[in-house]
Parts: C-alpha cells; sequence; structure tokens
C-alpha cells in the first residue's frame, strides 16, 4: 500500500493546487470505453493513470481492493486465481474498474446482481479541494450514494473495495431461439425471477429472429467439447450465437471458459466490428479476413480506432433502459424508423437508492421532489436495457435530429439513456429526467461545485459546433472535408491505432523561442 498511498499523494497535491487556483480539471484515466469525444490538455487534467494495481484479493471476506484504473481482464485474472470473481463483469476487458463503477455498467448477471456500482462496499475518494477520505454505508454515506453515475464529477476515486461471489470454470450457455419482440420481453422477464441462472441476455437479430440465452456456472462434468470466442481463429460470439438458433430452431447448449464467456463481446465490439469492413469494402467479410484482422477488431484498438476516426459522430451507440411495458413498443419504433440489427437486450435490477440512477420514469416524478425520497412502489424493479449500435446518416444534422428523435422516444416511454455516450439533450430536458436538486446538494456539501457537473461532460454543445462550421476558414473546411472523404477517415485512423500510443491527451505544443 504504501506505493498506492504515494500516489494518492501526488494525485491530492495536484487537486488541491488546481482548488487553490480556482481552476476546473478533468481526470485522466489513460483509456477509455466512452464514445465521447475526449480530447483533454495535459494542464487541465489530474493524471490518475498510475492507479493499476489490484492491491489485495481477501478470499475470507471474498472482496478484493482494487485500483480504479485495473481494467477489467486483469481484475479477473486475479480472483479467478481464487475461484471468484465480480458479480458483474461488463462485456469488454478494456473497461476499466474506476470507469464501470463511475458509470453506468451492467451485464447479462445484472438481472440477479445489479450495476456493477451495487457490488462496491467502499470507495477511497481526492475531494475537489484536495481532501483523502473514504465512503460507505457508513462512512460519508451521501456521498457513497452519490458516485455511482456521477462520471468523476463529486471527486477523483483512488480504490475501490469490491465483493466477489465463488465461480466456476466454466460457463454452460443455452441459446434459445424466440420469434417475437412480445415473447423476448416475456420470456426474459419470467426468466429474470429464476435465480438457479447466472447469466440472462439476448440478440436480437430481427423482429422475428432472437437468440435468447441463459447461463450457469459449470465443471463441465460431462467432459463436453470446449467453445472458444477469444482466439483469432474463434468464431465471433454474435456469428455462432445466430447460427445456434437457425441451426435446428431447438435450444442448444456450449461450454465455455469463463473468461471466453464473460468478454464474448469483445472481438467485434459485439457486432459493430462488420462496420469496418463495409467502410473498407475491399475486405470481405468472412472468417478468413477476421481472422488477418483479428489485433484491429478487439475494442481496446476499436475504441482507439472511433476516437482517432471521429466516426462516433455517424455511428449510432446508445444503450437504453425502458420500463417492460415500454420495451416492445421501443423495439417496434426501432424496426420502423431506425431499422438497426443486432439489437442487445439484458434485463436488470434498479438501484434502490441513489442520485444520478436510471430509474424513475419521468413521469411519475413530482416537479422539485428528490427521487430519494420516492415511495418504493413507485420504483419498478426490472428494466431491460437495449443496445442500439449502427450506422447514422452521413449527414452531421440528420444525425442529430435522429438521436434527439431517439432519446425523446425513451424518455416518452419511461426510460432512460446510458450517458458513456454522446448526448444531445439540451441542459433543462437533462435535469428534468435526472435528480438535480440532490445532485447539487451532494456536489456542494462536498465541495465538487468548482468540478465539471455530469451534463458538462457527457452533452454533445449543438450549437457551438454550428457555430465552429459557420466560422471556419477556408483551410479548416478543406481539412474537415478531406476527412470525410472515403477511406481518407479510415485510413488515418488505422494509421494512428498503430504508430500512436497516446489518443486521449493532445501534445503540448512547442513554444517558439
Amino acid at each position: 500500500m504504501d506505493q498506492h498511498d504515494e500516489a494518492v499523494a501526488t494525485i491530492a497535491a495536484s487537486v488541491r493546487a488546481f482548488h487553490q487556483k480556482g481552476e476546473r480539471f478533468r481526470i485522466y484515466h489513460g483509456s477509455t470505453n466512452s464514445t465521447r469525444r475526449l480530447k483533454r490538455k495535459r494542464s487541465e487534467v489530474v493524471d490518475t493513470s498510475g492507479l493499476t494495481n489490484v492491491i489485495k484479493v481477501d478470499s475470507e471476506r471474498r472482496i478484493v481492493i482494487v485500483e480504479p484504473n485495473v481494467p477489467l481482464d486483469k481484475l479477473v485474472e486475479a480472483t479467478m486465481a481464487h475461484d471468484m470473481i465480480p458479480p458483474v463483469v461488463p462485456e469488454f476487458p478494456g473497461i476499466t474498474v474506476g470507469g464501470a463503477a463511475v458509470g453506468t455498467a451492467g451485464e447479462s448477471s445484472s438481472f440477479k446482481h445489479g450495476f456493477v456500482d451495487a457490488t462496491i462496499d467502499r470507495f477511497q475518494i481526492v475531494l475537489a479541494n484536495g481532501d483523502v477520505v473514504f465512503a460507505s454505508k457508513d462512512e460519508n454515506p451521501e456521498l457513497f450514494g452519490g458516485i455511482p453515475s456521477s462520471f468523476g464529477t463529486l471527486g477523483v476515486i483512488t480504490l475501490i473495495e469490491m465483493r466477489l461471489i465463488p465461480a466456476k470454470k466454466y460457463v454452460a450457455l443455452t441459446y434459445h431461439p424466440v420469434t417475437s419482440f412480445s415473447e423476448v420481453i416475456s420470456r426474459t422477464v419470467e426468466l429474470s425471477k429464476d435465480h438457479k441462472i447466472d447469466f440472462l441476455d439476448n440478440i436480437i437479430f430481427s423482429r422475428t429472429k432472437t437468440a435468447l440465452m441463459t447461463g450457469v456456472f459449470s465443471d463441465n462434468p460431462n467432459n463436453q467439447p470446449i467453445q472458444r470466442f477469444s482466439r483469432a481463429r474463434d468464431q465471433w460470439f454474435y456469428i455462432h450465437a445466430k447460427r445456434s438458433v437457425e441451426k435446428t430452431g431447438k435450444p442448444k447448449t456450449d461450454i465455455i471458459p469463463l473468461a471466453d464467456y464473460l468478454f464474448r463481446y469483445d472481438r467485434g465490439g459485439f457486432w459493430t466490428g462488420r462496420l469496418a469492413f463495409k467502410y473498407f469494402i475491399f475486405a470481405p467479410f468472412d472468417r478468413f479476413s477476421r481472422f488477418c484482422l483479428d489485433w484491429f477488431m478487439h475494442t481496446r484498438v476499436m475504441y482507439q480506432a472511433l476516437h482517432e476516426s471521429g466516426m462516433s459522430n455517424s455511428y449510432v451507440i446508445q444503450d437504453l433502459a425502458l420500463p417492460i411495458d415500454g420495451a416492445e413498443k421501443f423495439l417496434n419504433w426501432i424496426n420502423e424508423d431506425l431499422n438497426i440489427y443486432p439489437l442487445w437486450l439484458c434485463p436488470l435490477i434498479q438501484r434502490p437508492t441513489g442520485v444520478m440512477s436510471p430509474r424513475v420514469p419521468v413521469p411519475a416524478r413530482i416537479e422539485g421532489e428528490s427521487d430519494l425520497s420516492l415511495s418504493e412502489h413507485q420504483k419498478p424493479e426490472v428494466m431491460l436495457n437495449i443496445g442500439v449500435w449502427g450506422a447514422g446518416p452521413r449527414d452531421r444534422e440528420q444525425f442529430i435530429a435522429i438521436n434527439r428523435k431517439l432519446e425523446k422516444t425513451v424518455t416518452d416511454l419511461g426510460g432512460i439513456k446510458w450517458l458513456y455516450a454522446q448526448t444531445y439533450y439540451t441542459e433543462e430536458e437533462f435535469w428534468n429526467i435526472y435528480d438535480r436538486k440532490a445532485y447539487d446538494a451532494i456536489r456542494a456539501k462536498y465541495g465538487a461545485s468548482n468540478m465539471p457537473s455530469v451534463y458538462d461532460k457527457v452533452k454533445v454543445d449543438v450549437e457551438a459546433e454550428r457555430q465552429a462550421r459557420a466560422q471556419a476558414t477556408r483551410t479548416q473546411k478543406l481539412k474537415n472535408w478531406l476527412k470525410k472523404v472515403w477511406p481518407v477517415r479510415g485510413v488515418y485512423a488505422v494509421a494512428k491505432v498503430i504508430v500512436a500510443r497516446e489518443y486521449l491527451l493532445e501534445k503540448d505544443k512547442k513554444k517558439k523561442a
């Protein structure tokens, strides 16, 4: 812990310096799985990228003490050595523990355990004035309740204590064919009540074709053949799932190594990797091409390429949570208005309390009332997470309009969206959905009012974009045009991925003598 304490002291000193100067700062983690544009100047950040250690796995207490920038594959490797894993492991190996904790992260075990933050017992956090404190249900409980989905706007997380559960070497995963939206929803909700199941999610390929998947921990007692998804020669998971439900039209079960299951969507980024093959039309989307280009098709590389290319401005990448009674209407809207497939559907249980919790439909809230005061019967127990990831219009204004319509549709149906993606709400719309009263109260109590707010961090400033385009010089307009010309944007992103390690911090400009 000496090394950790020294690192935290350095971070606290940096935060204190910003506080004394009255300047705002951002947190630099060293990597991201967000699709928002995140370029930062080095002079504007507090660098926490060195906090990458698993401090302790305590088998007796079933907890792990971990620094926030530990990626999930490293965390899983450390805990599996003790035959345990975190209850909820988000699907990409490069997602960090801290990112999952302060963001909104869930996976196929969330119907049972909730979001990642629901599995955390304690945080160490550097407040905006440089003080180092702990937050738990017993220590600074208001701060503890405010951290989930705060996206680093209450302070700098420096240590996390997370619960663990016993694990086995394999997952027995069964693929069930489903033929309608209504059946997908009803069967998913019903299965979410079965606590013999450890994992539950769906891939919706069309209105009439879905792979509903249920998984249980297994030691493979019958010595069945092993199905892998992590090697270059392995099939992408979503393709395998589709073929599994198409082949016989009956349930089929695979035995999958635990880590391969947890990160099954890494290769191909669920299915968004196919968009790269569509962009580079000379690369056929076949198994041999995927094998040859495997290095580029892991999410760590794909996220970097997404940021370098600017293609997040033309791809719809949104995660939404819908109440059960609004989910089918939303799926029908997606089918008719966007026609984006596949879709991901995953049930999850909601946080009982929290400041930025995505849980209470907007019509249920009394104006000016804090969500924390709502009665339990007003809080839905289960919602359905729906992932919408696909190509959108190339025209920027049309792209903004589609995302705005998607956000409004979700809100009208009593749902909410995850904030890791680009957000097009106006400030008034945003705070009509989220609990500003409770959020501002916690920021004031813990001195975080001079830090960027959640809305500051997640918004797309559409008016500023329009103004910048209108005021652009001819040279800037030419550069912007060239970046959109096929295949310049894609080639540029690939080249940057190959040669550049750093892509979130702007390089310091050399001062003229």
